[in-house]
């Protein structure tokens, strides 16, 4: 790990200056949402000019591959061999069931998914989420969605690589580097985006397992999106960087976010086609909706970002 190395006693450190900047009051269940106002959303909506739409997932994948060991099943119910050939009427159907948190399929982190020192974010006891599910800071909380100003730092496209290597880190350098060369700055309120490459090294090279080998986010980079108090935080990967920069803490970025600031996280992204229209328009920002599903005790959910230019 070398100079990006940090001992338990610095993470700690961090994660109390990360908690204290993010604090909303000991009630508080909302998190990083009481960052975006609706004058913001409304300001964000107003840069909508084209009306083109970009989806910001990967599509579901149901085959077993090196970082998808128990990947989601989709069923057929009904098709049309089924029909009995009395009717001129008749439907289609089909199930899915799906791991919510993985290594391949895209999702969001509730607030309840991280438990760190026994407790979830804002101190709420970890025993409220049981075996049938959370009765506190469930996903639900953000089931009237996620709006607002969408922003993508590219971090390979300012490195000038096409991704980067399993293992690397995005520092608070880089993201500073790469809204200065967008002219474009990180606000309160925003849904920012870091691409690092995940997605175009997979389909280059092929699955890999991601488990123990990703690039992510170092995890002093959080104090920097703390102090700008962003809404949301994306990536085409896990956010964390495997392995862990921090001495005895597996997942520190899903700490310091979920655990310690309130911060909605979505993992595993697919921000390809976003960079390339970016790029194209000379644009970093743009209208983004986040709809998760309505699972009233969920731990997260399966996600599909929309990006509206």
């Amino acid at each position: 790990m070398g100079d990006f190395a940090l001992s338990e006693a610095d993470f700690r450190a961090l994660y109390e200056r990360v908690r204290r900047v993010s604090t909303w009051g000991s009630e508080d269940r909302q998190g990083s949402l009481n960052n975006i106002s609706a004058a913001e959303l409304v300001a964000a909506a107003s840069d909508v000019r084209s009306g083109h739409t970009i989806s910001l997932a990967a599509p579901i994948e149901s085959q077993v591959a090196l970082d998808n060991p128990d990947p989601a099943v989709h069923q057929m119910c009904r098709s049309a061999g089924d029909a009995d050939g009395t009717s001129r009427l008749s439907f289609a159907t089909d199930r899915l069931a799906m791991n919510i948190h993985g290594n391949a399929d895209s999702h969001i982190d509730a607030l309840c998914h991280v438990i760190f020192d026994g407790k979830l974010y804002n101190g709420v006891a970890a025993d409220t989420v049981t075996a049938a599910g959370a009765t506190e800071l469930s996903i639900d909380l953000a089931g009237q969605g996620i709006a607002g100003r969408g922003v993508l730092l590219d971090i390979p496209r300012l490195r000038g690589t096409p991704w980067l290597e399993p293992g690397d880190h995005v520092t608070a350098d880089d993201l500073l580097a790469a809204e200065a060369a967008q002219f474009d700055r990180i606000e309160q309120g925003d849904l920012l985006f870091v691409r690092v490459g995940h997605r175009a090294r997979r389909r280059s090279l092929g699955p890999w397992d991601a488990a123990v080998a990703r690039a992510g986010l170092h995890p002093a980079a959080l104090e920097l999106l703390a102090e700008r108090r962003i809404a949301a935080l994306g990536s085409d990967g896990n956010n964390d960087t495997a392995p862990s920069a921090v001495e005895g803490v597996d997942f520190p970025v899903h700490v310091l976010a979920v655990n310690a600031m309130g911060l909605y996280l979505l993992d595993y992204l697919d921000l390809d086609a976003l960079a390339e229209s970016c790029a194209a328009m000379h644009r970093a920002s743009f209208l983004c909706v986040v709809a998760p599903l309505r699972l009233l005790a969920g731990t997260g959910s399966p996600v599909n970002p929309i990006a509206i230019f």
